[in-house]
């Protein structure tokens, strides 16, 4: 299996941090945000990597390269100026990847353990990593029924940024600049996206706040 991280967001909230570093490359501990995904990527014994980039991108190609530091084969997908959001930056990327793939957030950090994806049977369009709501999306975004991901209901979830997908998923969407969640909702309808809830460590690092005290945390915990 394939994995793409996105990476190619602006970080509008973790100005002014991302006028000059791009929200990826921003250290969590002793390694930047993405480097920890590249290690347990690889410790789930995926090889191959996609990155998309825009804001910026030619720091993280240039604190990556192709990959060979983490026993990766990395390739980009560049978007130029203009990022093209979740789904258009997927959609764009789809020759890049497989028939299933693996889809991470480059500004989330997790303990997950992506191994587990690596098996998944999919037999659904997508497979999406659900988490309890943080405080910053207190409402939620679906509910879990019986394996599957539903637009209405009690409990609602958060999207964790974790999630395996299929190229029919996206089949019928052309490129462009376009958001995932209208499509997740459009297909979760539909009862084609399976679901799980994941319970332990889970952040997402969306401001300066969250992000330092996801650091405080690690230093305590040391």
């Amino acid at each position: 299996m394939k994995a793409m991280i996105l990476a190619a967001g602006r970080g509008e909230r973790l100005r002014p941090l991302t006028d000059h570093t791009p929200k990826p490359l921003l250290k969590v501990g002793a390694h930047s945000l993405i480097e920890h995904h590249l290690y347990k990527l690889k410790r789930a014994g995926i090889d191959d990597v996609i990155i998309n980039i825009a804001w910026l991108g030619e720091q993280i190609q240039q604190s990556l390269g192709n990959g060979e530091k983490f026993g990766l084969n990395i390739h980009y997908s560049d978007e130029g100026a203009q990022a093209l959001e979740t789904a258009g930056g997927i959609i764009k990327a789809l020759p890049l990847l497989g028939e299933s793939f693996l889809i991470i957030n480059g500004d989330i950090y997790t303990d997950y353990d992506f191994e587990k994806l690596t098996h998944l049977e999919l037999n659904s369009e997508a497979h999406l990593v659900m988490v309890e709501n943080p405080d910053h999306n207190s409402s939620g975004d679906f509910a879990l029924e019986n394996g599957y991901l539903q637009n209405n209901g009690q409990p609602l979830y958060t999207y964790s940024g974790i999630g395996v997908y299929s190229q029919p998923f996206f089949a019928d969407y052309p490129e462009g600049v376009a958001a995932l969640a209208p499509i997740l909702k459009e297909k979760i309808a539909r009862q084609k996206v399976s679901g799980e809830l994941y319970q332990n460590a889970w952040t997402d690092v969306g401001t300066i706040e969250r992000l330092q005290q996801l650091n405080d945390s690690l230093h305590s915990s040391k």
